[in-house]
């Protein structure tokens, strides 16, 4: 399972690897009432996170790096969202691994820099998806294939 915390929505990506086959189980975005405080929206994403990881029991979660960024307000929210995702991993006892934005992009496009809609692209096509998922969804399942393709020994 891949994730792209975001303040706002936070995506996520579910794949199968048999042997150097990738096959897409499932994605989305969870996105908390607009409106909601922090609290609130990291309550929500906290429960739906648990019952995906309930509903898919995956082997391994590998999570987006926080990037650096210009507004340290955004990286705050952005970090709770994080601790938020690695508390429910941690809690239903999965394995939990990182991998920064170059290093996802190096893996799925093959140029650490791409845009997103090159990722989108990329991940439709490695998963053989009809039409190209969300954005945010987009990058999640790029985690997940990073992931599957260059699983790190150590978690986190």
């Amino acid at each position: 399972m891949g994730i792209d915390p975001g303040s706002r929505v936070s995506g996520y990506g579910i794949i199968d690897k048999e042997g150097s086959c990738l096959r897409h189980v499932a994605h989305g975005e969870i996105k908390p009432p607009k409106d909601a405080l922090l609290s609130a929206a990291l309550i929500y994403l906290y429960s739906a996170l648990a019952a995906l990881i309930r509903d898919a029991s995956p082997a391994a979660i590998a999570v987006e790096n926080i990037f650096y960024g210009k507004n340290v307000r955004s990286l705050i929210k952005q970090a709770h969202v994080r601790g938020v995702i690695l508390l429910a991993g941690a809690d239903l006892h999965i394995p939990i691994f990182e991998y920064s934005p170059l290093e996802v992009k190096q893996a799925v496009v093959g140029y650490g820099r791409a845009e997103k809609n090159q990722v989108q692209v990329m991940v439709k096509a490695i998963l053989q998806l009809p039409a190209l998922p969300p954005a945010d969804a987009a990058d999640a399942l790029a985690v997940a294939v990073c992931h599957a393709n260059f699983q790190k020994e150590q978690a986190i």
